[in-house]
């Protein structure tokens, strides 16, 4: 099966597989089909979590696109047509990594043409399309979803929807103050609701079954209850009945119980995530977009990660970490390769290629974590970069692109695998320190960290040891696409003039760019120049090695602490500027390959297959290959919220 689907902008559909799915037994197979219905069933809380107006857009697009009555084959109608694919990807529309708004391609005028040669008598807010249009043609409404500019008061820069009329300052007061108040494991306040005021009172508007989002969350839970029956295990069983718990009234202490219960169910083959998980959606680090992933573990992958986790402790202990910000003990550091089976919410279309879990501080360090490498996406993105030309064009050396075919998929596994597994359950914080210390600069430091440490040991011979690599070549293999892709390739995703915002960016940016200005005075990396073009050039790979750990040890430092200014002044130096030349030229370059710099997933379609009798006699997988359709299905099936 191809993994290529289409290509639009700036964007490439693929499509994953589901490697020894019908070697599952049957039951199994019925857990993932109603693990994935609950999955699919949150896909409009996102949109109205990244903006107040994105499901009432979305809405008019996929009125206009499916009753349009005039010539589909104009340039007008395909520039509506791929911004409507562009929100549909973005969950919103904005971008979902840059997070500035897109350009809707076509004049007001000429949609309000498409609009009148459309039937929206099904529309439900046709007296509020004057809004919506401002909303889609005034670039100074809603222009980013997420602001990280740190000069300004981030809730209102930002046109996501998590604050309703609060600013910055009142919103890191009131939670500020809940957590004063509730001492020593405290829940992650404000993490599953509006914050709003009403009548000069702030009050919180609950994401639950009776609350904000409830026609969602009802089918969510509608859903998990069917799955029970079929559960692995008791274990497995509780996890649902306390999710579930959690789901109906927004109780976060029952989230805290989920969460400790869902870390140590190891045993069965099938998993899953399904809530508000991740903040990188909200710029102070509060509250949780609503995410989903159901899975089935990948035996012989997870005998990798198994190696790790069993040996979690050495690695702790041996980290060129302060003793002081060190685990004394590491706990329940479960490991496992996984293939998933579903995609939804903030994982939907485009996805993470790791996860660990939960991110609650007191969680982790009491009772571990649960760390996944998703093998069958990884394998996806590598077959679909088999001969695009990409490494050929920025790779420094043909010794580098050699040693980037023969161990590169490897390298990004396992930095993967030591990055979730190891990485965020690493180090401790120091007593009375929370992640909300460090603000807007939280998510960068936790991936910063979480790289530093799986680079310092990708090229540990410990590796070599526990047979997990068969060369030392594999750790510079690593470093090799790290530093390349850190300096060079992701610029290929920023437009013009712009600064990386994204995380991520941010992290993979301020580590190359902080080893290469602390090295090039020894060498150890360089920035070389031959026919016009630039490339990065690692002469001294332990010497690397060590600024890694130079780095991690403060970045630990910043983390522990709850160091505000430190970290602002890490991100702001190294994570955020781009070289305006530089990048320039690597635009140049990259436009020539025709490469989208971005990727998501169709989602295959699971289907129960009955006997005569009405019995489940089998789940059938069918694999998607119409990007627009699964689409305008999503919608018209789980769109639980959008006419709301």
């Amino acid at each position: 099966m191809s993994v290529f689907v289409e290509k639009f902008a700036d964007i490439k559909i693929l499509r994953y597989q589901l490697p020894g799915f019908e070697q599952l037994s049957l039951k199994q197979k019925q857990y993932i089909y109603y693990l994935s219905q609950a999955a699919l069933c949150g896909r409009d809380i996102l949109f109205d979590q990244n903006g107040r107006w994105n499901l009432k857009i979305r809405s008019l697009l996929e009125a206009i696109y499916q009753s349009y009555r005039g010539d589909r084959d104009t340039a007008t109608f395909k520039a509506f047509h791929l911004y409507l694919k562009r929100v549909w990807f973005g969950n919103g529309i904005h971008h979902h990594y840059s997070t500035d708004k897109f350009s809707p391609g076509l004049s007001r005028d000429e949609f309000t043409a498409l609009m009148e040669a459309s039937d929206l008598s099904s529309f439900p807010f046709v007296g509020e399309l004057e809004q919506l249009l401002e909303v889609i043609f005034n670039p100074e409404i809603a222009a980013k979803r997420i602001s990280l500019d740190s000069s300004c008061d981030l809730l209102k820069a930002s046109a996501m929807n998590y604050y309703q009329g609060v600013d910055q300052q009142e919103a890191e007061a009131f939670y500020e103050a809940k957590r004063k108040a509730a001492g020593k494991q405290a829940p992650s306040f404000g993490l599953n609701s509006t914050l709003i005021k009403e009548n000069g009172e702030l009050k919180e508007d609950v994401w639950c079954v009776t609350g904000k989002y409830g026609k969602a969350i009802q089918q969510i839970v509608f859903w998990l209850e069917k799955a029970v029956e079929f559960a692995e295990n008791e274990q497995q069983k509780q996890v649902i009945e306390k999710l579930v718990a959690y789901y109906r009234d927004g109780d976060l202490t029952l989230f805290d119980d989920y969460s400790i219960a869902w870390t140590n169910e190891n045993e069965g083959l099938v998993d899953f995530v399904n809530g508000f998980i991740e903040i990188y959606g909200d710029p102070l680090g509060i509250k949780a977009s609503w995410e989903a992933i159901v899975n089935y573990k990948d035996v012989q992958g997870t005998k990798r990660a198994l190696v790790l986790s069993e040996n979690a402790g050495w690695f702790e202990a041996n980290s060129p970490v302060d003793a002081r910000y060190k685990k004394e003990k590491v706990k329940g550091v479960s490991a496992k390769v996984i293939h998933v089976a579903m995609l939804g919410g903030d994982c939907y279309p485009a996805t993470p290629i790791g996860i660990n879990l939960p991110n609650s501080e007191w969680i982790r360090e009491e009772f571990g974590s649960k760390s996944v490498t998703i093998e069958n996406i990884t394998q996806a993105y590598f077959q679909d970069s088999l001969g695009n030309g990409m490494l050929e064009e920025f790779a420094a050396t043909d010794e580098e692109i050699k040693r980037a075919r023969a161990y590169g998929q490897l390298a990004g596994n396992l930095h993967t695998d030591l990055h979730e597994c190891l990485g965020h359950g690493s180090g401790r914080m120091m007593p009375g320190v929370k992640p909300e210390d460090l603000k807007n600069y939280y998510s960068t430091i936790e991936e910063t960290r979480a790289d530093l440490f799986a680079l310092y040991y990708i090229a540990d011979p410990k590796l070599q040891k526990l047979g997990l690599v068969p060369s030392s070549e594999t750790g510079k293999a690593e470093y090799d696409a790290y530093l390349r892709n850190g300096l060079i390739t992701q610029l290929t995703r920023i437009e013009p003039g712009k600064d990386l915002e994204e995380s991520h960016m941010r992290n993979r940016q301020l580590i190359a760019k902080w080893a290469y200005e602390h090295g090039k005075a020894d060498g150890v990396v360089a920035l070389v120049e031959r026919d016009g073009k630039t490339y990065v050039q690692i002469n001294d790979y332990g010497k690397l090695r060590d600024l890694f750990g130079e780095l991690l040890n403060e970045v630990q430092r910043i983390k522990s602490e709850g160091d505000f200014q430190a970290a602002k002044a890490l991100v702001e130096e190294y994570g955020v500027k781009i070289d305006l030349e530089l990048h320039k030229q690597v635009l140049s370059r990259f436009k020539k390959l025709d490469i989208a710099p971005y990727a998501g997933f169709l989602n295959p379609e699971l289907r129960l297959v009955k006997n005569e009798t009405g019995e489940t006699v089998d789940v059938e997988v069918i694999y998607q290959s119409d990007y627009t359709a699964q689409m305008l299905a999503y919608s018209q099936k789980y769109g639980f919220l959008a006419n709301s």
